[in-house]
């Protein structure tokens, strides 16, 4: 299993400034097939620094959720990271 790409990344107009909201379609590999799931997710930046991802499916996933959520945030992490999500 591997997170291939987001796309149709769209960020939400979100009056507070230390959280950002998003939704797009995740592109999963599971077994060389890819797989679309459309999901929403956060960011919020902590007072102390730290930043929390969260995120929710839209669709049903048929694939065990801990390993994929924890896929889901790092590559979250590092296109926010990299600058690669939407102003």
């Amino acid at each position: 299993m591997k997170i291939v790409t987001i796309k149709d990344m769209i960020r939400k107009d979100v009056p507070i400034y230390y959280r950002k909201l998003y939704t797009g379609i995740v592109v999963i590999d599971l077994n060389s097939i890819n797989k679309e799931y459309r999901l929403d997710f956060s960011i919020e930046y902590k007072p102390t620094g730290n930043k929390e991802i969260t995120f929710s499916f839209i669709d049903t996933i048929d694939y065990p959720l801990i390993p994929l959520s924890k896929e889901v945030k790092k590559f979250i992490d590092e296109l926010e990271s990299s600058g690669g999500l939407p102003d």
